[in-house]
């Protein structure tokens, strides 16, 4: 299993979960954990997600996503799991 990690930044509205799921699903990517939050009227969210068995390549899903949160007015990134563990080890 190769995991990576998706991060979500903005300002909350109905189906944010949702639209990200969807593209998420359209590329083979499975989502094992989720954790979101809200900060007055801001959306946070992190998700584990198995992405050994996507359908493209992994700088693909990067500028999906970021497309996707230009979008919906957000701020989306995916990092391996390892990177993202390096970034914030203290």
């Amino acid at each position: 299993m190769t995991k990576a990690i998706v991060t979500v930044i903005g300002k909350d509205r109905v189906g944010i979960i949702a639209e990200i799921s969807v593209l998420l699903a359209g590329y083979g990517i499975n989502i094992l954990d989720i954790s979101q939050t809200l900060l007055q009227d801001y959306f946070t969210m992190v998700m584990l997600v198995d992405v050994g068995q996507m359908s493209i390549p992994f700088p693909d899903v990067k500028e999906a996503l970021s497309d996707l949160g230009e979008k919906l007015a957000l701020s989306i990134r995916i990092q391996h799991e390892d990177i993202f563990r390096s970034m914030h080890q203290l």
